[in-house]
């Protein structure tokens, strides 16, 4: 997508970003599980996301980290730090 189309509060998959979130997809799952958050606070996370202002095209404004990526690891937290969206502490 390109100028004004860019697809607002949507994660990769929803703005067809199908390349993008395949190399996500598969760097997840080349680490340890002790690095990933758990499902329900992955879930949790991209919720919040969905309804953030730097959400484009699945990616994150504020850090440039696609949002199912940074979402997925366990000490990650929010990039949006005057505001955090992710409450909880990790």
């Amino acid at each position: 997508m390109s100028g004004d189309n860019k697809c607002r509060r949507c994660l990769l998959y929803e703005a067809g970003e199908i390349a993008a979130l395949k190399g996500v997809s598969a760097y997840l799952e080349t680490l340890d599980d002790d690095l990933k958050a758990d499902e329900s606070t992955y879930a949790r996370r991209l919720e919040a996301c969905l309804k953030c202002d730097y959400l484009i095209s699945g990616m994150c404004l504020k850090c440039g980290c696609y949002c199912e990526l940074r979402a997925a690891l366990k000490r990650a937290r929010c990039a949006d730090a005057d505001n955090t969206k992710w409450f909880e502490s990790n």
